[in-house]
């Protein structure tokens, strides 16, 4: 059967668009098909329905006002990268650090899947604006789903609903995302991304970060396709700004891998040590930054999101007090541990676990609890989420709305590195921050991933989520730098550096605005440094350090540069770069060359 749709009342003149939605609910057969307006009284008409039917459970209003629990398949808990795809016309756009399938298998393959899989279900319609409605840095897609909880999540990431289509108009370019959870069955579940078309289409899953598709589908994979032809960066990216005590605001951006506590340091609390300095931090974004050169030659940033869509475990009083803030009212969580009362946990919170409840398998769960083979089974899944609204987070930026966006001066790259890289330093210049970024890699741990100290290598922190040949993407970041006429200062950190014992050198957390006051004081020219072969580093008495704890031997070995184990750092980077054959650009290669250069006369 399919069904005839009366397009009659449909609230936009946007003639492909209303094509388009007809071609895919053709394919689809949704018995109904809804368009989001974004109003209150349609919020909680969807809260009200997926209550109802058990897709979402109302949580305790006092405990947590306005906030929705949700619970995934259980084959259905992380993103899918196995299963993710750029689809070009050729494979060399695509690269060799992601997975390629020629545009028409893509939409074959899907769309058998897709094929009446709405049957008995209603299509909803979702105007999007990623970024303030109508900046100039802002992107406009429309996503088609059979799922509430991808509405309702949508509502919090995304700007939705009529002033999107207002602003789209009768002509206006969008991008296409479809999504359908289909039977949910993994072995039919595919994420595809067609730059060419600047289409996406989801089938087979429900959980966010393959659904939602505002956000690293649309936000990074194919605005970074869009980013290169347009001349600007998409990238995996926090924005916080860092107020001195005269009231003057620097921003910085930095990409950090999974990990390695982008969300913590974006809503970072000076510690106790430095509040006498009257420092602020405000948060503008903790995960995407959309980047544009503007007309005074420097670097301006917004964050395309409304809402955080952060890992719960971990995340406490201690680690994040913004976050846990951010999410007591009007925040969707998923796959934590669900209780009778209606409450919720999760490993790492404060306080004492509850005595009993369902873990995110929808399994009974105590305290303590072993499987069979004698493994501690959880309560919540390691990548359980919650989704809430930037709004609500103490320490947001007036600018989060300003569609003209934040200036940039600095830009961070860090990864989790148990030795080699030292606490902070700062690139000779543009080029050789490029350079750095390409390079920038984590260590695997032995508890976790395999291989204790094996070195993975993500540049920019953008290896899942670059749309097109990352080769490319290098050579893309090199020629922004010629459109600068200041360019942001580039540096790299790391808070992960072990002892001979497995501690922890640095103690992190609130106590890493001691190295972001250096990094602004770089930019404003008043912090000194030293040279060395990698860049320049603080001697120990350039970090204000007043009521630390770290001994100075401790700093010393923190920011030291050890030349043999940089020259086997080299040696792997040198084989990473392999990677890219003919598309390393060449002043990639003249940068490798002349660190082992400075390594050799050091």
């Amino acid at each position: 059967m399919v069904n005839t749709y009366d397009v009659t009342n449909w609230p936009t003149k946007h003639a492909q668009l209303k094509i388009w939605v007809i071609e895919m609910a053709e394919m689809c057969q949704p018995d109904s098909i809804v368009w989001c307006d974004g109003s209150e009284e349609e919020k909680a008409r969807l809260e009200q329905e997926a209550i109802s039917t058990g897709e979402l459970v109302e949580l305790d209003k006092e405990k947590w006002p306005g906030c929705v629990y949700h619970r995934t398949a259980a084959n259905d808990v992380a993103r899918t990268e196995h299963l993710t795809y750029i689809c070009t016309s050729t494979k060399k756009m695509a690269g060799p650090t992601n997975n390629w399938m020629p545009p028409e298998e893509g939409y074959k393959r899907a769309g058998q899947i897709f094929y009446g899989s709405m049957r008995g279900r209603t299509m909803y319609v979702i105007p999007f604006s990623m970024g303030p409605v109508g900046s100039p840095f802002s992107k406009i897609g429309v996503e088609l789903t059979d799922s509430i909880y991808v509405v309702l999540n949508m509502r919090i990431m995304t700007y939705i609903g009529e002033k999107v289509l207002k602003r789209l108009g009768a002509q206006g370019k969008f991008t296409k995302c479809l999504h359908g959870k289909a039977d949910l069955d993994d072995k039919k579940r595919l994420i595809l991304h067609f730059p060419e078309d600047n289409t996406i289409w989801s089938v087979g899953s429900g959980y966010g970060g393959n659904v939602l598709l505002g956000k690293k589908c649309l936000a990074l994979r194919i605005a970074s396709y869009l980013a290169k032809a347009e001349g600007w960066l998409a990238e995996h990216m926090l924005i916080m700004g860092v107020e001195d005590p005269s009231g003057h605001i620097k921003y910085i951006a930095g990409a950090f891998p999974s990990a390695c506590g982008k969300t913590n340091l974006a809503m970072l609390i000076p510690p106790e040590g430095l509040k006498h300095k009257g420092y602020r931090i405000w948060t503008v974004g903790d995960d995407i930054a959309w980047m544009r050169v503007d007309t005074d030659g420097r670097l301006w940033a917004i964050n395309p999101e409304a809402g955080f869509f952060g890992v719960a475990p971990g995340t406490n009083e201690k680690s994040n007090l913004n976050a846990m803030e951010t999410i007591k009212r009007n925040t969707i969580f998923t796959n934590v541990l669900l209780t009778k009362d209606k409450d919720i946990w999760w490993e790492g919170m404060d306080g004492n676990p509850p005595e009993e409840g369902i873990n995110w398998e929808g399994k009974p769960w105590k305290p303590g609890a072993v499987d069979k083979k004698g493994n501690k089974v959880l309560g919540a899944h390691p990548n359980s989420r919650f989704t809430a609204p930037i709004t609500q987070c103490p320490s947001i930026s007036n600018r989060i709305e300003h569609h003209h966006g934040v200036l940039i001066d600095a830009i961070v790259f860090g990864g989790r590195r148990a030795s080699v890289m030292p606490l902070v330093f700062e690139s000779f210049d543009w080029k050789h921050g490029v350079f750095i970024g390409s390079t920038m890699a984590s260590e695997r741990t032995a508890a976790q991933f395999g291989k204790q100290g094996e070195v993975r290598r993500d540049p920019m922190a953008m290896l899942p989520f670059c749309g097109y040949n990352m080769g490319q993407y290098f050579q893309h970041w090199l020629d922004m730098g010629k459109k600068m006429e200041k360019p942001p200062k580039i540096f790299h950190v790391n808070w992960f550096r072990l002892d001979e014992n497995g501690n922890f050198m640095w103690p992190g957390f609130g106590e890493n605005l001691r190295v972001l006051e250096w990094i602004v004081g770089r930019c404003m020219k008043t912090a000194g440094s030293q040279i060395t072969p990698i860049g320049y580093i603080p001697k120990p008495d350039d970090l204000d350090l007043a009521g630390l704890s770290v001994s100075k031997e401790t700093m010393e070995a923190l920011l030291t540069v050890d030349k043999d184990a940089w020259i086997e750092e080299a040696k792997d980077v040198e084989k990473f770069f392999k990677t890219f054959g003919s598309d390393l650009p060449v002043e990639l290669k003249n940068q490798f060359k002349a660190l082992q250069e400075r390594l050799a006369g050091s």
